[in-house]
């Protein structure tokens, strides 16, 4: 029976392959930073990385490594455990309550990842007589939780304030009891930002509550590093933020909901990917812990990344490459045909940068781009080389199609 599946799944593999939207893995034999040492993929030695979430250059920084190898010899390696039975440790608790006073919410509790977070809000806290209102373009995470519950829901073209009135006169008038506007803070593939106060004015306007994912923000957006709410001056009115420690926050793994104190209480006693998975590595809490900590002189490097970003994007353009607008750390650069942005990234690799090629399912059809992401560890040189090799890969590019 098995060799009947295995054409079938060949089959669908071959297809993929061929429509330009395989997406190999490469290894890297070195700490994650802004130069890497790549290891295979057809390419070896050291690379510029462009396609990072370390946006702040945390992630092989050394007093949070020295903060991760105290946290082995103190708290152990892992719980064994979930967190209701005898997976809560003190470095956890400290952590919820750091995040929370960093967040300015009333409670946090931890996840594994963020796309659990996500997945264990929805269900959690809307019933079928409530409607989750959703931004078209949020992230799969927040998708794929919204399908676990009961609620009903509308949708929203990104970013469209008169489409999200017009679902929220729905929701009101179809008698919903709860109402939950939710989106991305920073959508991930367009490096465009939510406008959070116009959707907390119409939240308020129509009794509804705001949930935000803020994954792309938290750390490095906003005068203090916290986030979409900080920068629009809506941290009081957002009632659930869903963040990840994977991207900014030092990029190990985990996630959270930072949230309104008796929604946090009912996610520890219902939320089911909270209930049945493993507590947080005690290392990953204690070494975020320390990120938070570095966070409050962090200003320099998120002055040194919104510099790159600017260099990067003002240079680009420039050189006549279309680069959706903005001024966030994700600079999607525009290809179209997922099988020459592929190629793009393969040629880019060969010339030293490494960057991804992103496509169906990922982005819409024919709207294949390569996602630029700057950190704060790139130098103004490692900028400049990687839009030299952008052009010297474009040039490349037409030669091969000519």
């Amino acid at each position: 029976m098995f060799e009947t599946v295995r054409d079938d799944l060949r089959t669908t593999l071959d297809e993929i392959r061929s429509a330009g939207l395989h997406k190999p893995e490469r290894v890297i034999g070195t700490p994650q930073n802004a130069a890497v040492a790549v290891t295979s993929g057809g390419t070896a030695g050291e690379v510029l990385n462009f396609c990072a979430n370390n946006y702040l250059g945390l992630a092989d920084h050394p007093e949070v490594v020295a903060a991760a190898k105290d946290a082995l010899d103190r708290w152990g390696y892992g719980m064994a455990s979930v967190r209701f039975i005898c997976g809560t440790q003190e470095v956890h608790k400290e952590l919820e309550a750091r995040l929370s006073a960093f967040l300015g919410q009333e409670d946090t509790i931890l996840y594994s990842s963020c796309f659990d977070a996500n997945g264990g809000v929805f269900e959690t806290i809307l019933g079928a007589e409530d409607a989750v209102i959703s931004d078209a373009l949020n992230h799969a995470s927040i998708i794929d939780g919204i399908r676990l519950s009961k609620a009903r829901r509308f949708r929203y073209a990104n970013r469209d304030m008169a489409e999200l009135e017009t679902r929220l006169k729905e929701a009101t008038e179809g008698g919903a009891r709860r109402k939950l506007i939710v989106t991305d803070g920073v959508f991930s593939m367009d490096g465009y930002v939510a406008p959070l106060q116009e959707i907390c004015d119409l939240a308020e306007r129509y009794g509804a509550m705001v949930m935000v994912d803020d994954s792309h923000a938290v750390g490095f957006v906003g005068p203090g590093g916290r986030g979409t709410p900080e920068l629009h001056g809506v941290m009081d009115r957002v009632d659930i933020i869903t963040g990840t420690l994977g991207k900014a926050l030092g990029g190990a793994s985990g996630g959270y909901v930072a949230a309104r104190a008796e929604i946090v209480e009912l996610l520890r006693q219902r939320s089911r990917p909270y209930l049945f998975s493993n507590s947080l590595a005690p290392v990953i809490a204690a070494a975020s812990l320390k990120v938070l900590d570095l966070l409050e002189s962090a200003g320099d490097l998120r002055e040194r990344l919104a510099a790159n970003t600017a260099l990067f994007r003002s240079k680009m353009t420039e050189a006549g490459f279309e680069i959706l607008p903005g001024d966030h750390a994700i600079a999607p650069v525009m290809i179209g045909d997922a099988a020459e942005a592929g190629r793009m990234a393969e040629l880019l690799l060969e010339r030293g940068v490494y960057v991804i090629g992103f496509s169906y399912p990922v982005v819409p059809m024919g709207a294949a781009r390569i996602r630029v992401q700057l950190s704060a560890a790139h130098s103004t040189a490692d900028v400049e080389r990687a839009v030299a090799a952008f052009i010297d890969a474009r040039a490349a590019l037409g030669t091969a199609g000519a």
